[in-house]
């Protein structure tokens, strides 16, 4: 366990907090059980968590005979608290409403408080590390954990030892199986996620040590937050029975997932960090905005949404590497894109974009009879894209600025819809690998030309269209 003890000396008011009120202000919790009020005995609805009547005390994690797997270590000793009888089971549907106003601190005031001992931060090296910043804030004892794959950049490394010494903790590190990392390299070798996906080696690497970490806990706070992936994330509650993974107690609902940041921009948290003068990766000042494994994260480049830097030769919408798997929903009735998310065939049940009125529409006819002149007349610029894809939305502003320039120059910028129906066609006819693919028809040539680069603002679309017409 790593423990980090802050001088408590701060309160929670609001969305705002004083560093001046009295240290006997916020205590720290009796850790092992805790007691909600409020609710009627035996009053349990259907998306409860259950917890079983119980005596409990703190333990290290790894001596929990029920559920030896777990192999997360204590970093310290504690003595045990005195048990607490009754334990009722929480609505925590209910609470996250309750608490979708409140500011990250007083929601990570309120998840330290309930669980203790039992809760642990999941710490990935980026700028996740407010959540260590809000739980130091809050004068109570915390933990951190993190997935060390093997395969993480140096400045990662780096980064977990300065936020060690800054803190006074130490991250509980999860490893995963080397029997199990060995089978898969030699049988597949090092990097053949760019082949065939990443989510066997991300399976292998993170998804099962994050199972036998939680298997230690009874709750984990995480730092998703909604606008980092607005095709997985964009409906993430601040607090949530966890849909995928267990808990201690073992079975569904054993385990709370509490998503502190869930409500707040990513300039938001960069303007809280810098104004705490909290330590940051070293590669966030290369261009880097979501951070993982090496090989699969890069920098993102202008016009680009931050979660294009991982997995980028992979489809845009299910960019989730298991850890979150639950935020990804099938819809009935709705066929797969091919990436792990539900989408029905053309209908256009998403708010459309690509909106400036100097923008042309194709149909599947229109694009067919365009592929089709072998002499054109006119040349044309097309973006094949999805409505919901983040990364189409991400250079909306830059390819509606784009129609805006190319007005009455003899250019012509056109969008048209590749998901659904018409996914097969793309691929097969229009050179379609992701979402988005931008194509320019020139004059005088029947094949379309592929644009290569995923610099997509105005200036590097328009250099590209004046090397060709």
């Amino acid at each position: 366990m790593a423990l980090a003890v802050a001088s408590p000396s701060t309160s929670i008011s609001g969305r705002t907090f004083s560093l001046s009120t009295p240290s006997s202000d916020l205590k720290a919790p009796s850790f092992g059980s805790f007691r909600v009020v409020g609710r009627a005995q035996g009053q349990i609805q259907s998306q409860a968590v259950t917890f079983s009547q119980r005596r409990s005390s703190v333990k290290p994690i790894n001596a929990q005979s029920k559920l030896n797997e777990s192999i997360v270590p204590l970093a310290a000793t504690i003595v045990a608290p005195e048990p607490v009888e009754n334990v009722e089971a929480e609505d925590f549907t209910q609470l996250a409403k309750g608490l979708e106003n409140a500011s990250p601190l007083e929601i990570m005031d309120k998840a330290l408080e309930k669980f203790g001992n039992d809760i642990a931060i999941a710490f990935s090296g980026a700028e996740d590390v407010a959540l260590i910043e809000y739980a130091h804030l809050t004068g109570r004892p915390y933990r951190v954990f993190s997935l060390d794959t093997g395969r993480l950049n140096p400045e990662t490394y780096q980064f977990f030892d300065t936020v060690e010494k800054h803190y006074g903790i130490r991250i509980e590190y999860m490893f995963p199986d080397a029997v199990e990392v060995q089978a898969l390299v030699r049988s597949k070798g090092l990097f053949s996620f760019y082949e065939d996906g990443h989510q066997e080696c991300c399976r292998v690497r993170k998804v099962r040590p994050l199972r036998r970490a939680l298997k230690g806990l009874r709750a984990w706070i995480t730092g998703q937050r909604k606008d980092q992936s607005p095709g997985t994330r964009s409906e993430i509650p601040v607090v949530q029975v966890d849909p995928v993974f267990e808990g201690l107690d073992g079975g569904i609902g054993s385990l709370v997932k509490w998503n502190p940041v869930a409500n707040v921009e990513g300039r938001d948290i960069w303007d809280f960090l810098r104004a705490m003068n909290v330590p940051v990766n070293s590669l966030h000042s290369k261009g880097y905005i979501s951070i993982g494994c090496e090989p699969c994260t890069r920098s993102v480049l202008p016009g680009q949404h931050e979660r294009e830097g991982r997995w980028w030769w992979e489809d845009a919408k299910a960019k989730e590497c298991g850890l979150h798997k639950g935020n990804i929903k099938q819809e009935e009735g709705n066929q797969s894109n091919g990436n792990g998310a539900a989408h029905s065939n053309g209908t256009a049940t998403e708010t459309d974009i690509f909106t400036s009125k100097h923008l042309v529409t194709l149909n599947r006819t229109g694009i067919e009879n365009l592929l089709r002149l072998e002499n054109r007349h006119i040349p044309r610029i097309v973006v094949l894209y999805a409505p919901w894809c983040p990364f189409c939305q991400a250079m909306e502003g830059s390819y509606n600025e784009l129609a805006d320039k190319l007005a009455g120059s003899g250019v012509k910028v056109g969008k048209f819809r590749a998901d659904g129906e018409q996914q097969e066609f793309a691929q097969n006819e229009l050179q379609l690998g992701s979402f988005p693919t931008i194509l320019f028809f020139p004059k005088h040539s029947s094949r379309p030309i592929k644009y290569p680069s995923e610099k997509r603002d105005v200036d590097s679309l328009m250099a590209f269209i004046n090397a060709l017409r």
